[in-house]
């Protein structure tokens, strides 16, 4: 960032918390039982990264709808994300305090992308101006 100018998408704050919780989540499920590697591990590593990266996606491309498009992927992924959590909390995989580490975090990242969602949308229907002379 320069200037307080976005120039890519790791100045994003969405995709810095997003990024954390990629993080978290690999850092995690590295103690996962091993025969889980090719099953709820990867899906949740999947899943994770797959919000990121749209995010990143959506950045890149030129119009704000298309750009939207991206970040209600993100969103997807994220909810599919919440899932594997709950789901890996139930089996025993993760225990309260993991849980509510990935929780907090994924919440955060809920609430950025819904904000960075409703002011993408902003711009592609502006309300029009009236311009008194």
């Amino acid at each position: 960032m320069r200037n307080g100018k976005i120039e890519t998408f790791t100045d994003l704050n969405v995709w810095k918390e997003g990024h954390k919780l990629v993080i978290l989540i690999y850092k995690i499920t590295k103690n996962f039982p091993k025969e889980e590697t090719y099953s709820i591990t990867d899906q949740m590593r999947r899943a994770a990264a797959s919000i990121t990266a749209n995010i990143a996606e959506g950045f890149g491309r030129q119009g704000y709808k298309e750009k939207v498009q991206f970040y209600y992927l993100s969103k997807g992924s994220l909810s599919e994300l919440k899932n594997f959590i709950l789901i890996a909390k139930d089996v025993g995989y993760l225990n309260n305090e993991a849980m509510m580490n990935l929780a907090d975090q994924a919440n955060i990242v809920d609430k950025l992308l819904q904000g960075f969602i409703k002011k993408s949308k902003t711009f592609i229907n502006p309300k029009s101006v009236i311009i008194n002379h």
